[in-house]
């Protein structure tokens, strides 16, 4: 009668493990989507897809900063040469936080 309770109380410790185990590795398995792809794919697409913007972006300003400044012959600087510098800091900002946050 001791040896069958050991041996049930081996198959159900056994059986606990079994299902412990396959419960561990589905919470290990990435978030998904509800159509099916992987959530933090999705985020690093999106991120990219932010960091285009954001240099073209910082492009067009930085090409406006220099047409500015090449009209310019004298060393006056506008009100809105600092804030185009300003936003072409902001944007190198931006891209930076998201290429070291990947």
């Amino acid at each position: 009668m001791k040896l069958r309770r050991t041996h049930l109380m081996a198959m159900m410790l056994a059986v606990m493990g079994v299902f412990g185990a396959a419960q561990q590795r589905q919470e290990e398995q990435p978030p998904r989507l509800p159509d099916g792809r992987s959530q933090t794919e999705a985020i690093l697409k999106a991120d990219h897809e932010k960091m285009l913007k954001d240099a073209a972006e910082l492009l067009r300003l930085a090409e406006d900063l220099k047409m500015e400044l090449e009209k310019n012959d004298r060393h006056v600087v506008s009100v809105g040469m600092l804030k185009k510098t300003e936003k072409i800091e902001k944007l190198a900002k931006r891209i930076r936080s998201r290429l070291t946050r990947n």
